[in-house]
């Protein structure tokens, strides 16, 4: 008899499985053809079972989901250690599965419901949850912006640090898709422009937050992607301000974080390219 067991950090009951999409793509395919959700894109629920793979060559602690005898996609990593099946056991899990029909394919995404009682699925047939690369960017989008507009409605604490990340009343967790949808345009000028406003309001959050004794680096990625434009346009001695910029703001204890050296890394090849060109 198999085991399911909850420990203490407590995380969402509707979880969507990841490698659906990828290792499990397959398999997807073959169930959306048996059901007759492969053309038209649809919406089936059915029962699953979560079973261990001790030998995954990736994760010897992976739990997958199996639908008729296939497995269609495993637990993210957060909920391993929140689970124990006993090796060679499974469980029953109620499964909710959506096709839809992209420009480059069907796509298959899973989900399955951890708790107790009835499933209180976040996504049905009449609101389908976002497929395509384009809604999923609006969602991102969406929760983005509700995000920072609940925070600043809060008040207190929470309202003040949003504000420190904002210029031009515009927070810079509001323009990730915005600069996205502006270079896949090629409107690179103006993808720049937002993304140094959000480089600039990042920086602004983290001074703030560094005169508090909390001794954080702004967040990388609009300085990286900003680096990414003034390289495509030729702009070298701006890409190289911007970054070292951004260095003199990562305090000391942050400079071997993930973003920082990626950012060193890329002054340094930056620095030699330039020099070889001399």
């Amino acid at each position: 008899m198999g085991l399911l067991v909850s420990v203490t950090l407590r995380l969402p009951d509707c979880v969507q499985l990841s490698g659906t999409t990828t290792t499990c793509k397959d398999a997807m395919l073959r169930f959306a053809r048996r059901h007759g959700i492969d053309r038209q894109g649809g919406c089936r629920e059915t029962v699953g079972q979560l079973q261990r793979e001790p030998d995954n060559p990736k994760n010897d602690k992976a739990i997958a989901v199996l639908v008729e005898g296939e497995r269609v996609g495993y637990l993210p990593g957060a909920y391993l250690e929140g689970f124990r099946l006993i090796e060679g056991s499974a469980k029953k899990v109620p499964v909710q599965i959506f096709t839809a029909m992209l420009p480059k394919g069907l796509r298959c995404e899973v989900w399955v419901w951890l708790g107790e009682g009835a499933p209180e699925w976040l996504w049905s047939e009449t609101n389908r949850p976002p497929m395509s690369p384009q809604e999923k960017a609006m969602a991102r989008h969406r929760d983005n912006v509700e995000l920072v507009r609940e925070g600043l409605a809060e008040g207190g604490e929470r309202a003040e640090k949003f504000r420190r990340g904002m210029v031009n009343g515009v927070h810079y967790l509001e323009t990730v898709e915005p600069i996205k949808q502006l270079k896949r345009e090629g409107r690179l000028e103006e993808a720049l422009a937002l993304c140094m406003q959000s480089v600039q309001a990042a920086e602004n959050e983290a001074v703030a937050e560094r005169a508090e004794g909390l001794g954080r680096e702004p967040a990388p990625w609009y300085t990286e992607q900003a680096a990414i434009m003034l390289r495509k346009l030729g702009r070298f001695d701006e890409e190289e301000a911007l970054l070292r910029r951004y260095l003199d703001h990562v305090p000391p204890e942050s400079m071997g974080n993930t973003g920082p050296e990626d950012i060193r890394e890329r002054l340094d090849k930056l620095m030699a390219k330039r020099a070889k060109a001399r």
